[in-house]
């Protein structure tokens, strides 16, 4: 009886441990971030939780530039095909960015893939690169330019299946992209990622107040 128990109640304690962190929304998704504190998540940064639920990234006036990747907002656990939304607003000018399967969180950047953001408010679909709102950096831009305007709250969808990769900002799909096939017959730069890994929020340095709101996931 006593074996039956502990096999029973071991898989239970797990289970409610990650309940404290992760909170389950329709449709089969999970909270990442709680609106409260940074349960579940790993970083020395200045990441500051509102009263009106959302996350503000403020880097203090001595921390600048975007390679201090202890001060990214790093998730605990791991992920491999999934769908990761959020909403967040920028500043004018502002810059950061939505960075997962991170296979070290010391350097996200050459060991993760990240989906730019940027305020590229205005910009010509045809003059955007891969470093402007949306694009996939060192890999691919964004077909249309769908940023809404510094101060008002964008929406982000990005869907990871094997080497897949789609992206959809503010309701319309502006990357539709197999990360494992070279562009115009060159490597990408991403194709040997990994296929499970961190999700992170990039820190990118002062000054640059940026707001996070309703960070989900659902495993596929």
């Amino acid at each position: 009886m006593r074996l039956i128990t502990a096999n029973y109640l071991f898989p239970l304690i797990a289970s409610l441990c990650m309940a404290k962190h992760h909170q389950k929304v329709a449709d089969g998704f999970i909270t990442l971030f709680n609106g409260k504190d940074l349960s579940g998540w790993q970083t020395t940064g200045n990441w500051i939780p509102q009263e009106d639920g959302s996350l503000l990234i403020q880097p203090k006036p001595e921390q600048k530039g975007w390679q201090r990747y202890s001060d990214y907002l790093i998730s605990k656990m791991k992920y491999g095909d999934f769908i990761l939304t959020l909403e967040y607003k920028y500043p004018p000018k502002g810059n950061s960015g939505v960075f997962f399967r991170i296979g070290d969180p010391k350097d996200p950047v050459k060991t993760g893939i990240e989906c730019q953001i940027l305020d590229s408010f205005g910009k010509p679909d045809n003059k955007m690169g891969h470093h402007d709102h949306g694009g996939i950096i060192r890999t691919i831009g964004p077909k249309l330019n769908m940023s809404e305007k510094p101060g008002e709250w964008n929406r982000m969808e990005i869907t990871c299946q094997g080497h897949h990769l789609r992206v959809s900002l503010n309701g319309f799909q502006i990357v539709n992209h197999w990360m494992d096939s070279p562009i115009e017959g060159k490597n990408t730069g991403v194709g040997d990622r990994p296929l499970r890994g961190h999700i992170g929020l990039q820190d990118h340095g002062a000054p640059n107040n940026i707001f996070f709101r309703n960070i989900r996931i659902k495993n596929l």
